[in-house]
């Protein structure tokens, strides 16, 4: 899979025909500019990313219940990821109510989501894909007084269970960085 971040059409980078565009909502300031976004890349498998109990900026937050319309209505939507998934109980209202034929990417981003790695893949059915959140991980770590190291224990951990389960791990490779700022979400002033 080779995912790009919809920050990349905001430099008029190519996204190539065969990459699946990720929009994060935490970057999309409404409801309306998200269906303006999806129009843009009608030709695109997307990769929606829901930030839920997301506390950094930017934290723009929907309600599932506007977003299942979308999601209907846009049959090219084929991913929805979630974050901050600790447990099975955390994906429950995600698996009772996005339509089947998108795969949900539970995001794994703590200690407990790599602890519990096999009751939340187990609920996933046949196509099993986790998105790991480096970053999220190493804070949630450091924010709870566990020492540093645990990261590369929970990184090892999550690693092998994905490499000796056929569960596919989606993480970072690489980051742009710029001079020029386009903005593309209201919460930087």
């Amino acid at each position: 899979m080779l995912i790009f971040s919809q920050n990349l059409a905001n430099y008029g980078l190519p996204i190539p025909e065969d990459a699946i565009f990720r929009v994060n909502l935490a970057w999309v300031n409404s409801l309306k500019e998200l269906e303006v976004i999806l129009g843009k890349h009608r030709s695109h498998q997307i990769f929606l990313d829901l930030p839920a109990s997301r506390t950094k900026p930017p934290n723009n937050k929907y309600d599932i219940d506007d977003l299942i319309p979308i999601i209907k209505s846009n049959p090219n939507i084929k991913y929805f990821a979630v974050s901050n998934i600790h447990s099975v109980d955390d994906l429950k209202i995600y698996l009772d109510t996005i339509p089947k034929h998108v795969t949900i990417v539970p995001k794994i981003e703590s200690a407990d989501g790599v602890a519990n790695v096999e009751q939340i893949t187990d609920a996933l059915g046949n196509n099993k894909i986790l998105m790991l959140d480096h970053d999220d991980l190493y804070s949630s770590i450091t924010k709870s007084k566990q020492p540093a190291l645990k990261f590369l224990e929970c990184f090892n951990k999550l690693v092998d269970y994905c490499n000796n389960h056929n569960v596919v791990l989606l993480r970072t490779i690489g980051v742009i960085f710029s001079d020029q700022e386009r903005r593309i979400t209201d919460y930087v002033g």
